[in-house]
């Protein structure tokens, strides 16, 4: 169950970070373009502001009629001109009656009318003029109440010498239009207003995001449960069939086994015979393999754990496979480091080095080595290393998937199903280590196991019940 738990809870923590993880890139998207559009529109209205300003000598068009009208010859409203100049009538009164209908005053025709209208008195602003020869001649900062003459033509001396028609500087966004006999005129428009309000959505749409990361994680952890049901499900019935399948083998075998006794003791043994026994020993073997992985499952598997000499245990199995090699003409060295001891299981400890080697023995290459290492320091670490033709490419933790098997046509002729490096995984994980498929260059592969010296607390509770 302990297994079984833990394969849920990573099933769902991967399933609860994949949601989150693509939520999140949404909202970063739809934060980003929300903004970026905000920030493009703000300079868009500011230039489209200061191209009528440097067209109108740096007033709003009705101003300047207002203004020429007291005194100053000039254009007068309606003029084709002037409507040139303002195709948006800013500044002019209402353009049909039903504008001041009060049923309309959420238009967005009565909106726009009324912004056009009240641009001229919250527009802040301020220009300079430059003659030919770059001399200042005119400075007018009526517009606009934190910026002296002093300060407004030092802004624009900055600007003229920078020679660019339009950017900003500080908070301010500025257009430079140059006439034809070299005057020019330099419009700077306060822009702090609209920052403040880019900044404002800014920490407002990530706040949003924010709370709705922590309220989509909420809800996706609740439903994560019913969304791996179907795999735990899956993987139930997978385990049960492993179960009920390795109980159903063992009685046939039993008894091919039994009639391969009587046949040799009626005709004597035979190529056929041995031929017989080789598969039922692979069945066997298959059969065993399969019934461990299902009770470290289901936690039922009856493992003793005490303290004993680790070092003596694996240099026993160890030496039991250096016939093996020597017939196979292989370099089998062994390097154990003595008076090892670990609490565990002794024959779990046993099967596991000796699948470790048998992996390597099938799978080195023709005449090649082996090597077993043993040694001690925070932790305890067994390595089996090998030669071989070719290494898997990609993710090593694939080999320890049930029934992977990198090269299928070498498995069949060595005997293998790809189960035998499962069971060594969970041996390991039953002792609270881990095990790790390394790549050593282009011809070695090493399998790893680190153990604690000692169980941990969890172990211990379920060994004490």
């Amino acid at each position: 169950m302990e297994a079984e738990k833990s394969m849920i809870k990573k099933l769902r923590r991967k399933f609860v970070k994949t949601a989150m993880l693509s939520l999140l890139v949404i909202i970063i998207i739809m934060i980003a373009f929300i903004n970026l559009v905000n920030v493009h529109r703000l300079v868009s209205d500011a230039d489209n502001l200061l191209v009528m300003l440097t067209d109108n000598d740096g007033e709003f068009p009705d101003m300047r009629i207002i203004i020429e009208g007291q005194g100053q010859s000039g254009g007068f409203p309606g003029d084709p001109e002037e409507d040139r100049k303002n195709p948006g009538g800013i500044g002019k009164g209402p353009k049909n009656p039903s504008s001041n209908d009060p049923n309309a005053l959420f238009t967005l025709e009565k909106l726009n009318d009324n912004r056009s209208r009240e641009m001229p008195y919250r527009t802040r602003y301020f220009y300079v003029k430059f003659d030919e020869s770059g001399e200042i001649t005119t400075t007018n900062t009526q517009h606009i109440a934190v910026i002296d003459e002093e300060t407004a033509q030092s802004y624009a001396q900055a600007v003229y010498e920078n020679k660019d028609n339009k950017g900003f500087y500080h908070t301010y966004r500025y257009q430079q239009l140059i006439a034809p006999d070299g005057k020019s005129i330099i419009v700077f428009t306060d822009l702090s207003t609209a920052l403040v309000d880019a900044y404002t959505l800014l920490f407002q749409s990530l706040l949003i995001g924010l709370f709705a990361l922590i309220a989509m994680f909420i809800l996706v952890y609740l439903f994560s449960g019913k969304a791996v049901a179907p795999v735990v499900e899956s993987l139930e019935k997978q385990k049960r069939f492993i179960t009920d399948a390795g109980h159903e083998l063992k009685t046939p075998l039993a008894v091919i086994s039994a009639n391969v006794d009587v046949l040799e003791l009626e005709a004597g043994k035979s190529e056929w015979t041995g031929s017989i026994r080789n598969q039922i020993k692979r069945m066997n073997s298959l059969v065993k393999n399969m019934l461990t992985l299902s009770r470290m499952d289901e936690d039922v598997m009856h493992v003793v754990y005490s303290d004993f000499d680790m070092s003596s245990a694996v240099k026993e199995t160890a030496e039991s496979f250096a016939p093996i090699a020597e017939a196979g003409e292989k370099n089998f060295r062994m390097d154990i480091e003595e008076e090892i001891h670990i609490t565990g299981d002794k024959n779990a400890i046993n099967q596991l080095t000796s699948l470790l080697l048998d992996n390597a023995m099938k799978y080195s290459s023709e005449k090649g080595s082996v090597h077993i290492l043993l040694s001690r320091a925070k932790n305890i670490v067994l390595e089996v290393s090998n030669t071989c033709d070719s290494i898997p490419s990609g993710n090593l933790d694939k080999l320890f998937d049930r029934f992977y098997r990198a090269d299928s046509s070498r498995s069949r002729e060595s005997g293998g199903f790809g189960i035998g490096l499962s069971v060594a995984r969970a041996i390991a994980i039953s002792h609270g280590g881990t095990i790790e498929a390394l790549k050593d260059g282009d011809r070695i592969i090493r399998f790893v196991v680190t153990l604690p010296k000692q169980l941990p607390k969890n172990l211990l509770a379920r060994n004490a019940k």
